[in-house]
């Protein structure tokens, strides 16, 4: 039986590219029209794992997903790094002089603005996603309008990229992380990245305590996220991304931050995805 995979958004959506890039062509893929709903299936039993965008090298964290993954108890499994294109795409036949509006997600609209100021008599209009537009350009017909998407878009729904790679900044990428209900997939031999969260007491140095601890077992910071704790106002939790050459390192660092640390969580132990 195929995994079934949740998925934000559409067949044709960058989540969708990082489901074949990660898992193959043979999935069962959930579509959902939000993160909360994604996760919902998870928890339902209904998917076995899900895929979310954590952050974008220009846009930076995305929040609320952060939170997502620590309230509703779910577990980082593997990370994929995927290079953003962003392509005009129209029913075929048409150029770019016959377009007279853009829909895709904001975000998109925005990474390509550079690009649209050359063709004035095209209005920019948002929308929920970008795949979802192609789609329905193809199903409605829609003629004089054009989406920005992924090229997968293009192929499953027959539409023509008239202008590729249009994004005004070339080196867009965007890290998505495998989650699942349960921790670590891999052998401990083959973990190398981890991702916790803990809140630091209010003395002074407690953070940079926390820190040195980690660099004295030999981890490496990749990331660090602070986001406010709800119901305990003006207090911080901080989600930190490391990287380490042994598990053991890492062990040894758990140790010591849950003895330092306030509500010390492990959200994930995984495969690196970006090696340098």
């Amino acid at each position: 039986m195929a995994l079934k995979i949740a998925i934000q958004g559409i067949k044709g959506s960058n989540h969708h590219q990082v489901a074949r890039d990660y898992f193959g062509d043979e999935v069962d893929l959930v579509e959902c029209s939000s993160f909360d709903l994604l996760v919902e299936h998870l928890l339902n039993k209904t998917a076995d794992k899900g895929i979310m965008a954590i952050e974008n090298s220009i846009a930076g964290s995305i929040i609320p997903n952060y939170a997502l993954v620590f309230s509703k108890n779910l577990h980082i499994i593997g990370e994929h790094y995927l290079n953003i294109h962003h392509n005009l795409m129209v029913l075929k036949g048409q150029t770019l002089e016959d377009i007279k509006e853009v829909h895709s997600h904001p975000m998109a609209l925005l990474q390509c603005k550079d690009f649209f100021r050359n063709y004035k008599h095209i209005k920019l209009v948002e929308d929920v996603d970008t795949a979802e537009t192609a789609k329905r350009i193809q199903e409605g017909q829609l003629r004089g309008i054009a989406a920005i998407a992924p090229k997968v878009a293009a192929e499953l729904y027959d539409l023509e990229i008239i202008e590729a790679n249009i994004q005004t900044i070339k080196d867009n990428s965007t890290r998505f992380i495998v989650v699942k209900t349960q921790n670590k997939v891999l052998p401990e031999s083959a973990i190398n990245k981890a991702s916790v969260r803990f809140i630091t007491d209010h003395k002074r140095g407690s953070l940079a305590a926390i820190l040195n601890v980690m660099s004295d077992c030999n981890l490496n910071l990749t990331k660090i996220q602070s986001l406010p704790v709800i119901e305990m106002p003006w207090k911080y939790s901080f989600f930190v991304d490391v990287t380490f050459e042994k598990y053991k390192n890492f062990e040894k660092a758990k140790a010591l931050l849950q003895i330092m640390s306030e509500e010390f969580k492990v959200l994930g132990e995984y495969k690196n995805a970006r090696i340098i």
